[in-house]
C-alpha cells in the first residue's frame, strides 16, 4: 500500500544521484537550489539528513524537501 502523501517517481536506472532527483520530482528549480537545500541539511533521505549532492538512490529509498515527500520507483 502506498501513502497518498508520498509521491512516487519512476526512474529508468538502478540509480539516481540526490541532485538530479530533485529536480526529476520538481521539488527545486535546478542544481544551484539543489546544492543550496542539501548544504543546508534540508534534505531528508530516508528519514536522516543528508549533505551529499551525489549521494546513489535507488528504488524504495524517500527524499523529503519542505514537508513534500517522494519516493523512488523503477519504471
Amino acid at each position: 500500500m502506498s501513502n497518498p502523501e508520498i509521491e512516487e517517481i519512476p526512474i529508468r536506472d538502478d540509480m539516481i544521484r540526490l541532485g538530479q532527483l530533485l529536480k526529476l520530482a520538481s521539488l527545486v528549480e535546478d542544481g544551484v537550489e539543489a546544492t543550496e537545500l542539501i548544504k543546508n541539511g534540508l534534505v531528508k533521505v530516508n528519514g536522516e539528513i543528508d549533505e551529499r549532492r551525489g549521494r546513489q538512490l535507488h528504488a524504495g529509498d524517500t527524499v523529503t524537501v519542505n514537508g513534500q515527500t517522494v519516493r523512488i520507483t523503477t519504471a
